[in-house]
This record gives structure tokens, sequence and C-alpha cells, in this order.
């Protein structure tokens, strides 16, 4: 019992923060997320110590980065997003959400849906939502994403589709991938994405790092970041 108020006073802190902080990235460093939910009663932390981008010669960097997953029974997560723009002084996005993973084997299958919070004074709101799949072949990983966004933060109001490819290997203490991400606000031409990552596991946390090229010009030239994940257990113990 005590453990699950303490899970529930941590949850409400958590979204707390995200609704007083005046991007869909569950799955740092890629663009992609997978089709599997943090374990009941688990808190996954991902901190982004920076990601730096480049594109038509200027270059912009934000953090921190943050990414919390809370895990539920029934394979559902609670998520939330948070990203911070030290040179504009401002916060850049934060999002809050759940993911629901009702068909889990070799081939698991879920759907993700986000709210899009304000992030200056300006207010507006919005909401993203994706299908998701992870196909299991031991020892590779293979997620597919594919949803619509509509976000009426930004002038003008942006609506539109995205969609990403990620295959993961499983090396050791080692994880490498690589993804294919595109997004289209519409009327606008696709941004398409493609890049490398690996995540490392160093006993009870892991090392991000991951960098994306643009692959047409309505993308960055070039994306990097830079991730320390960990994770805390709520859960009752015999």
């Amino acid at each position: 019992m005590t453990a699950n108020i303490r899970t529930i006073s941590f949850v409400v802190i958590s979204v707390g923060v995200y609704l007083e902080a005046p991007l869909a990235l569950a799955f740092p460093p890629y663009r992609s997320t997978d089709a599997e939910t943090a374990d009941p009663w688990d808190l996954e932390g991902r901190l982004g110590l920076i990601r730096f981008t480049r594109d038509e010669g200027e270059n912009a960097y934000a953090s921190p980065l943050l990414r919390i997953n809370f895990g539920l029974p029934q394979r559902v997560e609670l998520t939330g997003e948070f990203e911070y723009l030290p040179v504009d002084g401002r916060f850049g996005d934060a999002a809050a959400g759940a993911k629901w993973v009702p068909y889990f084997h070799d081939l698991s299958l879920g759907i993700e849906v986000l709210a899009l919070l304000p992030v200056s004074r300006a207010g507006g709101a919005g909401v993203e939502s994706q299908l998701l799949a992870t196909q299991r072949w031991a020892p590779a990983r293979l997620h597919l994403n594919a949803g619509g966004f509509y976000d009426v933060r930004p002038t003008p109001v942006e609506k539109g589709w995205r969609a990403g490819l990620l295959g993961e290997f499983e090396l050791g203490s080692f994880r490498p991938g690589v993804e294919l991400f595109a997004k289209q606000v519409f009327s606008e031409p696709v941004a398409v994405q493609g890049g490398a990552g690996v995540i490392v596991k160093l006993g009870p946390i892991e090392l991000r790092t991951g960098a994306h090229a643009g692959l047409t010009d309505a993308a960055p030239d070039f994306v990097a970041s830079f991730w320390v994940a960990g994770k805390l257990s709520f859960a009752e113990t015999d």
C-alpha cells in the first residue's frame, strides 16, 4: 500500500511538472518508438544532456531533454516529454500521454496517444497518435510506427503525418540501430531523415547516442543527441 501511495504521488508530481512547463520522442535517441511498455510500477527516466541541430548553416541546441515512462498493469504506460532551448531561453516542447500494447508476442501491436502541451504564453495545444508494431527475431528487432498529428501551437496550425522504421540488434551490452523517419506537414514537402544510434548498458544505467542526416531539403541537415537512462521500481517485493 505504501509503495502504491509513493507511486501515485510521484506520477502526480511528474504530470504537474509538465503542466507547469510553459515531439514525440519516447525512445531516444531515435524518432521512432517501440511496441513495448515499462514493467508495472516501474519508472523509466531518460535525460538528454544535449541535442545539436544544424540546418541551413545555423546551429541550435536543446538541453535538458526529459522523457519519463511509468508502467501500469495490462501493458499500459504513461509517458511524458519535455525539452528546453537554452540559447532562446524558452521551452521547446512538452507532451504527456499514454501507450497501450494489447497484443504482445514475437510480434507486438499497440497505440500511443500524446497531448501536445502549451510551451509559450500564446497557449495552444495539440494531439499526436500513432500505431506501433515491433517484430522480434533474436537478436534483431524491427519497430514500425505510423500516425498523424494536429498542433495548434505554431502559426499557422500544423497537421500532417509521421512514420518511422527502426531496426535494432542485441550484441551483448550494445544495441546498435538504424532508422528511417519521415514527417510531413500538409501542404509542405516531406521531411525524411536517416540515421544510426547505439544504446550501451552499463550496470543500472544506459548511455544512448545517435545521429541523423536529412535526406530531403525539408529535413534538418544534421541532428545528434546524447542521453543517460535508468529506471526505478515501485513494485512491492516479498
